[in-house]
């Protein structure tokens, strides 16, 4: 034990865990990259960069969270072995949360408890002006916040995202899946 700090020494990685995290690591690669080009003009664009600045669930950006749907969507896709549209897929994860706001400013127009219900048509809307959006990427926009929705998704890819998305915010919510705060206007991070 070390005495000074009051904790047990290093304890050096063993090979299987270092091959574990190594797998980890490339899995994480193969769906960053699968997501990269599926969507390169949605990730390098301005408005997607400025959710960056906005916190979705504990500490978690609204762009980290897009990203980590999109994410976890494909790993529902895989392991299920559902046949779906990826790209449609990632598209739509991205830009399910594209409302374009900070949704806990109370000094914002639409009441703040109510956001869970109006933010895939604020999302929605935003999305259209930019992008030319598939009848599919409308769905999973519109359609992620089921049941709040009350019409539920009609297409496997609008599932799938809403089930990520509900994973996605419950570890976001429980600090399971940490971010690291918003980031202010002039780049510096914010403490949140």
């Amino acid at each position: 034990m070390d005495k000074k700090r009051g904790r047990q020494p290093y304890k050096s990685r063993t090979e299987k865990d270092a091959l574990r995290w190594s797998a980890k690591l490339d899995r994480h690669r193969v769906l960053h990259n699968r997501i990269k080009n599926a969507a390169p003009d949605i990730l390098s664009s301005d408005n997607f960069q400025h959710t960056k600045s906005h916190i979705q669930h504990g500490n978690m950006t609204v762009n980290a969270h897009c990203q980590n749907v999109a994410k976890y969507s494909l790993i529902i896709r895989d392991k299920l072995h559902i046949r779906c549209n990826e790209k449609e897929l990632i598209r739509g994860a991205l830009l399910h949360d594209y409302f374009l706001y900070d949704w806990h400013d109370k000094d914002h127009i639409s009441p703040r408890k109510l956001h869970g219900f109006y933010h895939p048509g604020i999302a929605l809307k935003n999305a259209s002006k930019e992008y030319d959006l598939t009848k599919r990427e409308q769905e999973i926009i519109k359609k992620h916040m089921w049941p709040l929705t009350v019409v539920p998704p009609t297409c496997r890819e609008a599932w799938i995202v809403t089930f990520a998305d509900k994973w996605c915010s419950l570890l976001e919510t429980f600090h399971i899946h940490k971010g690291h705060g918003a980031k202010k206007d002039d780049g510096m991070d914010a403490a949140v």
